[in-house]
This record gives structure tokens, sequence and C-alpha cells, in this order.
């Protein structure tokens, strides 16, 4: 699949409410940028951690889409954030996802958020299960 068809599969659904951008998908990669809107932040002005969560589990996802054999499908099983830094409202984020583990049963994901200035701000490790 082509990031073009991954982000017209995207656009309807919750990731495209969030605004996150494909820029890259392969097997074992993912980036993807975010624009900070005021409605993704808090009362500060900061990305929400929710906002965080869910931009991370949107690229994890995407590539164990790429990973799937015919047939299947996934979901999360779990994740872990970690917080480090802030991103500032009007600004974007960029994620990239590396695939830990590409399993028969599970993959396990890790993706690094970082704001404008390169800056880590978290760093998210999630699990998908492959489902029939």
């Amino acid at each position: 699949m082509t990031v073009d068809q991954l982000q017209a599969l995207l656009q309807p659904l919750f990731p495209g409410l969030m605004g996150v951008e494909l820029t890259e998908a392969t097997p074992g990669r993912v980036v993807a940028t975010m624009r900070v809107r005021p409605d993704l932040c808090t009362a500060g002005g900061i990305l929400h951690g929710g906002a965080h969560m869910a931009f991370a589990d949107t690229l994890g996802a995407v590539g164990t889409v790429l990973n799937l054999p015919k047939g299947k499908r996934t979901t999360t099983t779990d994740s872990s954030t970690k917080f480090i830094g802030g991103a500032k409202v009007d600004t974007v984020v960029t994620g990239e996802s590396v695939a830990l583990h590409r399993g028969r049963t599970t993959m396990v994901w890790q993706t690094s958020i970082r704001n404008a200035e390169g800056k880590l701000c978290s760093v998210v490790t999630q699990t998908q299960l492959v489902l029939d």
C-alpha cells in the first residue's frame, strides 16, 4: 500500500480528525506529522498527553497493517507512554514508529514524537495483536 492509499484510509477516521499526515510508511518504519492545534492541547497550550498517545497508536497500527497477512486485522493490546517534553500550540510534531518485533501473533512498535525543534517529547511502546 502506498502512503497516499494509507492516508486515504485514515482520513475519514479519528486520525484524520486529529490531522495525522503520513510521510513515510514501510513494513519496518512509519513517519508522520501532526499540527498542534488548540483543540489538541491542554489549557496551557501544550499538546495533550492523549493526543501523543493517539498519534503514536495510529503509527504503530499503520505499521502493523503493512505487515499483516491477507485476511488478518489488528488491535492494540497495550501501550506505554513516557512523557519527556512539550510541543507548543501552532507548531508541528513528527512521529517516527519503528518495529521492535514483527511476529505471527503480535507486533511491537516504538514511536518517538519530537517537537518542531527536534526535541524528544514522548516515547510510546505498543503491542498490536494480529487477529483472524
